[in-house]
């Protein structure tokens, strides 16, 4: 399926690859809100409505399993309306789904409310994959960790509000309309912007691709592993770093969420770096340090004697594991430009199966008052990524022409052609 700039423009959107990268990364700030605004909302959801801790487990896992399913269901809605429209209707949904948590009056409502919000967020995964992915072909350059960063200064806004709100002592549901209205405000500031015309003549390469087989799924493995291991660390952190202060260290509501916004902190760093180290390292450099980093943050979070050495671990394995995402979804993304949506949504099977064992686990762990066990596996888990990050330096796809696409390592930091 083929979204090309003049079919857009006929429809009455302005060209603009600054426009469309502002509407991308609004979409992607919208996203970092609204999980962190569930994630770090669960202590507070689970008291207010006095749920077993096996039952938050499997709503944490819950909201995985239709994230995967809503992956799908947003890969038929780029095809049917295009990105920036399914990115629009999953971001309000997502909204509505926050706004259900907060004032679910039981059990039954607050299920239907995080598998909504699932679904919603899996289709919005892989919409603003596919427009980053196809803004950063329009750069000729890496600007995916740019994308991340928003993602996770979105993160590090709602987790604070949901501190602020437990110091306040505001209800859950106050604290997640705040969230909501901040998500719909996101949303209604995002413009559609088309892409500018490939410089070159031809047919396009959506016409030229082979249809996707078994070869595709073998060349995704590698990244698909990283991209695994990246998730399972990602969820033992994201979903249940503020049980694990509260119940473990003895943290306050009002503190429980801060390894989260530490976290989100790092990630907001290493993800502004991504691209400058990229360019200036290369790939498998920047992703072998980064593993190491991470396995080693881990270990400390593990090993942690009380919540504010936690909360700077947190951000430790924020700072590592950030960069792995946007490089995996960049990278993948290149091996079919022209059906990059399809690509990513194979892709993002790794990522749920990763959320779900990641959360499975450590909810599991947890709820048996082992939670320092939950962050010392991940660690083991990380240095295994050093063995991945030779695939970092594959040779680019051609295009329909015969042209080698950008491979984006050590790339030149202006725009191609």
């Amino acid at each position: 399926m083929s979204f090309n700039a003049p079919a857009r423009a006929r429809a009455g959107h302005p060209v603009s690859k600054t426009g469309a990268r502002r509407g991308a990364t609004l979409a992607f700030a919208a996203q970092g809100v609204s999980v962190a605004a569930v994630y770090t909302t669960v202590p507070a959801v689970t008291e207010h409505l006095r749920l077993a801790p096996l039952l938050t487990t499997t709503l944490m896992v819950a909201v995985a399993l239709m994230a995967g399913g809503g992956s799908f269901l947003g890969l038929a809605a780029i095809r049917r309306a295009g990105p920036v429209a399914t990115m629009r209707g999953a971001i309000l949904t997502a909204a509505a789904a926050l706004v259900m948590i907060g004032w679910a009056p039981g059990e039954a409502t607050a299920i239907c409310a995080y598998i909504l919000f699932g679904l919603s967020v899996g289709a919005l995964d892989v919409g603003v994959s596919t427009r980053a992915a196809a803004i950063e072909r329009a750069y000729g350059r890496s600007i995916f960790g740019s994308f991340y960063t928003a993602w996770s200064v979105g993160g590090v806004v709602a987790a604070l509000l949901t501190a602020g709100a437990a110091r306040l002592e505001w209800p859950v549901a106050a604290g997640l309309s705040v969230q909501a209205c901040i998500v719909l405000l996101l949303a209604a500031c995002m413009r559609t912007h088309a892409l500018p015309s490939p410089s070159s003549a031809g047919p396009p390469d959506a016409l030229a691709q082979p249809p996707l087989g078994r070869r595709l799924w073998i060349r995704l493995i590698p990244f698909g592993l990283v991209l695994l291991v990246v998730y399972v660390v990602d969820s033992t952190v994201s979903a249940w770093s503020a049980v694990y202060l509260r119940q473990t260290l003895a943290a306050s509501l009002t503190v429980a969420p801060l390894a989260y916004a530490a976290y989100q902190a790092g990630t907001v760093v290493g993800r502004a770096a991504t691209d400058r180290l990229v360019q200036r390292l290369g790939a498998v450099a920047v992703v072998r340090t980064a593993a190491l980093l991470v396995a080693v943050a881990l270990t400390g979070m593990a090993a942690t004697p009380s919540w504010p050495f936690a909360v700077l671990a947190a951000g430790a394995v924020g700072l590592g594991a950030s960069v792995l995402a946007p490089l995996c979804l960049a990278a993948a993304a290149r091996l079919r430009p022209a059906a990059s949506e399809a690509v990513l949504a194979r892709l993002n099977l790794f990522n749920y199966v990763g959320v779900i064992t990641g959360g499975a686990v450590s909810g599991l762990l947890g709820s048996t008052g082992q939670f320092r066990l939950a962050y010392a596996a991940p660690a083991a888990l990380a240095v295994l990524l050093l063995a991945a990050a030779r695939h970092f330096t594959q040779q680019p796809p051609r295009s329909a022409r015969g042209e080698r696409v950008p491979p984006f390592d050590r790339a030149d930091p202006q725009p191609l052609g």
